[in-house]
């Protein structure tokens, strides 16, 4: 690990920077829009004076004669991203025709807007009087925004310039109630389209810390509410507006979203190693917006708030004496109008203020402003290697102020403090995360993981140790390998760099390593078999002495961690599962005889009175109880799959011996939901699944024939299937894991498969994330026994395999 000071090698590498094939890419494509930019408004103006000159796509060439003069008392006039000179190459035409109340302007505007549309180039048009403009942006918030940056192509200059005082002096005055309004209408498009920094396909245009956020931006500071964009501002968002040329240029038409197959030709276009760098680099610049944007929101809501009428109280008169009040958050750190700044004695030459400041704005809920974040970054003096115990204690007290602290962490991030303070986190900044089921960059979900661990700190001993190791746990992501396994290391190192002690780092080392193993094992290993429980238990004994502490370390980061990823990584269900586990192997780690399997829920018990079998459908909620047989899973998912469900989750009660020569009733708990379309009829899926158990309903044929008499879907690109015998899981059956793609009849498909090689499901754990299938199988032979020979075990994953990359329709379409 680097020091805070010191250099950090390979930088633009781990970051995932481009070089100066980048920096020639973009100069062309900024090239390529100017002169698009003059090539049109050269034609327009040859439009409006009544002689065309060759259009926009034409080759370069000498200008055409002088045509007729322009009109008296008109203008055509560019507002949006042509007014700007940023029009891409899909993007539209905006033009307003001026007048001065001419009656033949209709004739004027026809040898205009014709040839244009023409020429297959997109228009959006009108012709207005500057009284009826100034109305209009009165009225509709978009005209005003386009009118707030409407450039003269050609006409009269008085003309254009009248429209522009009128509408930014209308702008001006209606300051107070046009801003509000156009936050009200931010806050709903970034609810529509998310956040730019952290999606896979982003929208360049419309998402949060877009391209449409720096055009807000500028019509803000029209306002004279709050400055223009700054120059990193202006840098990001000509990097955005380049990655939208080239993907213009890629696809050949009008896009503002960023699918994933288009990712690596944008790449390429602008210079970049591959479609990951241009991820890390789109979410550099949006989030440098997304920064700014939040600030001039906050001065923007400063400004639309009530205004304080009354008399002042004296504390208030006495306040407004002295200038801007002034309240004391911590150490170094003051409240002024709703931010947090340095106090006048703060002492930048300790090592601890950094951090210190940033935890104080953190507890009281406040964000750090920009000139304090910047005066730190330039000024302050950083911890150390290995850091002093104020500037750890100032670490933890930031990161335990949960949801509040990830905007200052951001602050520092933006300033460089993040990097400059741990050196390690260049090689997860930014990082993408190729997988639906996260929903931030590697960095951002550390950071979020950390927040929620916050809420968790009364359940472990070790609050400090819990909050760092949530920070920490996926900083492997920046190497190459598992993650776990290199985190492992470079959490060691940094926690001998923050000077935690030997046996902390230890611990720490431990729980990043093993930060997936309670999750993992929970759900795709039967917790009633003694060696899973082995398995969590000699995990924590690396470190002697505190394997307890470990335990619950390790289960309130499984919770933090997962509900930062996302909803499909998280559930009520997965957080019981690890909380029987943890039970289970707390238990077995204070010597005690292992807690006995939890009994059946009330449903299930209902059901498994009786003999014959009995169903229950609720909603989503599927049970089946029934004298234990070999097939019953599989056959149970059949008809599931005959009514279009997807099994989103599946989990098999080990039987009840019931005595008496009588087989142990079996039950069955499925979560499944419709492939498309309405819910089937709860009466008509009872009826097939008891008709299943009565040994009435051919699931299997009926399946063929819907297979036969389907049609064939398209191949999609998704990874193969992969089934591995997972060794040494179990002591009483074969472990048996299936990942897949998740289809309509994907479980009936595995059963099917193993039924076939003549095995039996003691237990299953079925879980769907995202689009893809973990399915986990306990199996056993017609004597009850695991398989233990090689060759037959091979010949089991193989069978199930070609069952899975079978190229007929899927049973259940």
């Amino acid at each position: 690990m680097t020091t805070a000071h010191g250099h950090v090698p390979g930088r633009d590498q781990a970051r995932g920077t481009a070089g100066d094939g980048t920096g020639a890419a973009r100069t062309a494509l900024a090239a390529a829009r100017a002169a698009r930019t003059a090539d049109l408004d050269r034609w327009l103006a040859s439009l409006l004076g009544g002689r065309p000159a060759p259009g926009p796509s034409a080759p370069p060439g000498p200008l055409p004669p002088p045509g007729p003069p322009v009109p008296d008392g008109v203008a055509l006039v560019a507002v949006g991203s042509h007014a700007r000179r940023e029009l891409t190459p899909g993007g539209d035409l905006d033009l307003v025709l001026l007048h001065r109340g001419r009656a033949d302007v209709a004739e004027v505007a026809d040898r205009v807007w014709y040839p244009v549309w023409d020429s297959g180039v997109r228009l959006d048009h009108s012709v207005r009087t500057v009284a009826e403009a100034r109305e209009v942006a009165r009225a509709d918030m978009k005209a005003a925004l386009g009118l707030l940056s409407a450039r003269r192509v050609a006409g009269e200059h008085a003309l254009v310039d009248e429209l522009r005082a009128a509408v930014l002096a209308d702008w001006r005055a209606g300051a107070r109630r046009r801003l509000a309004e156009l936050g009200e209408m931010c806050r709903a498009r970034w609810e529509s389209k998310g956040e730019l920094a952290f999606l896979l396909e982003p929208d360049l245009k419309e998402a949060r810390g877009g391209l449409r956020d720096v055009d807000v931006m500028r019509a803000v500071a029209a306002s004279w509410v709050a400055s223009a964009p700054d120059a990193r501002v202006q840098a990001a968002h000509g990097l955005l507006l380049d990655v939208r040329h080239a993907l213009h240029e890629a696809t050949g038409r009008s896009a503002d979203r960023l699918v994933l197959q288009e990712q690596e030709a944008v790449a390429a276009a602008l210079g970049m190693l591959d479609g990951n760098v241009l991820l890390r680099t789109i979410a550099e610049a949006a989030r440098t917006v997304t920064y700014a944007s939040d600030h001039l929101w906050r001065r923007v809501e400063r400004f639309c708030a009530p205004r304080r009428t009354g008399p002042a109280s004296p504390a208030r008169r006495a306040a407004g004496a002295r200038g801007v009040e002034r309240h004391p958050v911590g150490d170094g750190a003051v409240e002024q109008e709703g931010e947090v700044v340095l106090a006048r004695d703060a002492d930048l030459k300790d090592p601890a203020l950094v951090l210190r400041v940033a935890a104080a704005a953190a507890q009281a809920g406040l964000p750090l402003a920009p000139a304090t974040v910047a005066r730190l970054a330039e000024d302050a003096v950083l911890p150390p290697v290995p850091w002093p115990a104020g500037a750890r204690d100032a670490l933890v007290s930031l990161l335990g102020a949960g949801p509040a602290a990830i905007g200052v962490w951001e602050a520092l991030d933006q300033a460089g403090l993040v990097v400059r303070l741990l050196p390690d986190w260049e090689r997860v900044r930014n990082r993408p995360q190729r997988n639906p089921v996260h929903r931030y960059t590697v960095d951002r979900h550390l950071v979020e993981a950390a927040a929620g661990a916050a809420a968790l700190t009364r359940e472990v001993s070790r609050p400090d140790l819990l909050l760092v190791g949530a920070l920490l746990h996926d900083i492997g992501k920046g190497w190459p390998g598992d993650h776990s396994v290199g985190g492992a290391v470079v959490a060691r190192d940094m926690g001998a760099a923050l000077g935690f002690a030997d046996e902390d780092v230890r611990v720490l080392e431990t729980l990043v390593r093993h930060h997936l193993l309670l999750p993992e094992t929970a759900t795709r290993r039967d917790i009633d078999d003694p060696r899973t429980v082995q398995a969590v238990t000699s995990a924590v004994s690396a470190v002697p002495g505190r394997e307890r502490e470990l335990i619950d370390l390790l289960a309130a980061l499984a919770i933090a961690d997962g509900q930062a990823t996302g909803p499909a990584a998280w559930g009520a269900w997965k957080a019981g599962l690890i909380a029987e586990l943890a039970r289970r192997a707390a238990a077995a780690l204070a010597g005690g005889t292992p807690p006995p399997p939890p009994a059946l829920n009330g449903a299930g018990l209902a059901l498994a009175r009786h003999d014959g079998g009995a169903v229950r459908v609720a909603g989503a909620q599927i049970t089946v109880a029934a004298p234990d047989r070999p097939g019953l899973l599989w056959k149970a998912a059949g008809v599931l799959a005959l009514h279009r469900l997807l099994v989103r989750r599946a989990r098999t009660s080990s039987p009840a011996v019931a005595g008496n020569g009588r087989p142990g009733t079996a039950v069955l708990e499925f979560t499944a939901v419709p492939e498309y379309g309405d819910p089937p009829d709860p009466a008509a899926l009872e009826a097939d699944l008891r008709r299943m158990l009565a040994d009435r309903l051919d699931v299997a044929g009926r399946l063929e024939r819907r297979a036969r008499s389907a049609r064939a879907r398209p191949a999609i690109g998704v990874p193969p299937p992969r089934v591995t015998i997972v060794d040494d899981a179990s002591s009483t059956a074969t472990v048996v894991e299936v990942r897949a793609h998740d289809r309509p009849g994907l479980l009936w498909r595995i059963g099917q498969a193993l039924g076939e090689c003549g095995l039996q499901v003691r237990a299953a754990q079925v879980d769907t994330l995202g689009a893809d299938a973990v399915d986990v199988f306990y199996v056993v032979d017609a004597r009850g026994k695991p398989l233990t020979d090689s060759e037959r075990l091979d010949e089991v994953r193989h069978h199930v395999l070609a069952a899975l990359v079978d190229s007929r329709p899927a049973a259940a379409t």
